[in-house]
Formats: C-alpha cells, structure tokens, sequence
C-alpha cells in the first residue's frame, strides 16, 4: 500500500494497538508519545496522515496540530484527532486547528482503518485534480503550491480552509448549498459535526475580510469579489 501513518499519543498501549492493526493492513507507522517529538518526526517523514490525540502532557492535540498546520511541507497531509473528550466544543476547537476528521475513543480497529481509508482516498482524490491558479482581483490561490495570496502577499491556510475557498471560487457568484459544500470538502465517508461549515467559513472572514464569502441564510454561500 505505501501509505504511511504517524500516531502521536501519549499512551502507549493504544499507539500498539493501533500500530499492530495498522501494520497488518500494510500501512507503514511510526509514533511519538508527545506533541514536540511529533511535529520532529513529521517534519523528518512527511508522512501521509496524521493521527493525533487530543489530551497529552508537554504540548496538547490542539497545539501541535495548529504548529503542524504552518509547516508548508505538511499541506497535503491529512490529520485526524484521537480523543475521549465527545463534547462538541472539542470538535469545534479541532476543526479551527486544521483537522480533517475527529475519532473519539474507546478505540475501534475496524473503525480507524475505515476511517483512514477514507481520507486517503480523499488526499488521492484531491491529489488527482489538474493544478489550476484562479484569480479573483486581489485574492488569487494556487492548487499546486496550496498557496493564498491577498494583496500580492502570500500565506498558508489549513488544509480543508484551503479546498473549501478554492470550491467558493471555482464560481463566483454561485450559492453553493450546504450539503454540497460538505460533500466537496469532507467527503461522504468523513463524519463531522453540523457546524464544521460554520467554523471554517468564520476562519476564512477573519483571514480574507468580511466582504468576500457571502451567507445566503437557508441555502449556503456564495464567493463575491
């Protein structure tokens, strides 16, 4: 398979159990118990997806994934959080550090290993997409080097912050519906909560300015220029 999975999570019997599944479906793992020999580690490998818990002494989930998000050589890797804690505000605080998707424990094999299969496809199936620059006056972005740039200056956003602005502006002007943005961006195999929409297009306002990505109350968004 040649996929390769980092799991970053201080106990380790669940990163064993999750390493022995994932070996046995061809995966090539490696781990860390903390959140700074994470980030070492995936800087040395850039590996294709990350699995991250979120409650871990020396720097938590949420941290290393919002260091792990400014790291350019990362762009395409997918990151999906581990964690006990399936109150609504942690998936939310998630989603704002550049997650892709969000597993709560107890850990299920059978379920990870769905779970990774489909954001791999999703990762392939973006990496398949002809590369493509698209302007919008002063807001260009470019697919290839998962770059914005407003106002001739150049910046990074996470991943799904990424494919969701690049969906608004492949047409200008047209309301995407909800449920059509969600199966764009996360995929149908992707479990996220109803207000992951809502959090990604607040982080895009607050990086872009308030007058680009329209709400049209009922229906969805629009990009205007």
């Amino acid at each position: 398979m040649g996929y390769s999975v980092l799991i970053i999570d201080d106990e380790a019997d669940i990163r064993l159990l999750i390493r022995y599944n994932l070996e046995k479906e061809g995966y090539q793992v490696l781990d860390a118990d903390n959140g700074e020999k994470g980030i070492e580690i995936a800087k040395q490998q850039a590996p294709d997806l990350i699995l991250l818990d979120v409650m871990m002494p020396v720097m938590d989930g949420i941290e290393t994934c919002e260091r792990l998000r400014k790291i350019p050589e990362l762009s395409n890797t997918m990151i999906c959080f581990l964690t006990a804690r399936a109150e609504d505000y942690s998936q939310i605080a998630g989603l704002d550090a550049g997650a892709d998707d969000y597993i709560t424990k107890p850990i299920k094999p059978k379920l990870i290993i769905s779970r990774i299969s489909a954001l791999l496809r999703r990762k392939e199936k973006g990496a398949s997409s002809p590369v493509t620059l698209t302007t919008a006056h002063s807001i260009e972005i470019d697919k290839e080097k998962y770059l914005v740039i407003k106002d001739g200056k150049p910046f990074t956003l996470p991943r799904k912050e990424f494919e969701l602005l690049a969906l608004l502006m492949s047409k200008p002007e047209k309301v995407f519906l909800r449920d059509v943005i969600m199966s764009a961006v996360w995929g149908d195999d992707v479990v996220v909560g109803d207000r992951t929409i809502d959090v990604h297009i607040r982080k895009l306002r607050e990086k872009l300015g308030e007058n680009h990505i329209i709400t049209v109350k009922g229906v969805g968004y629009k990009f205007e220029y």
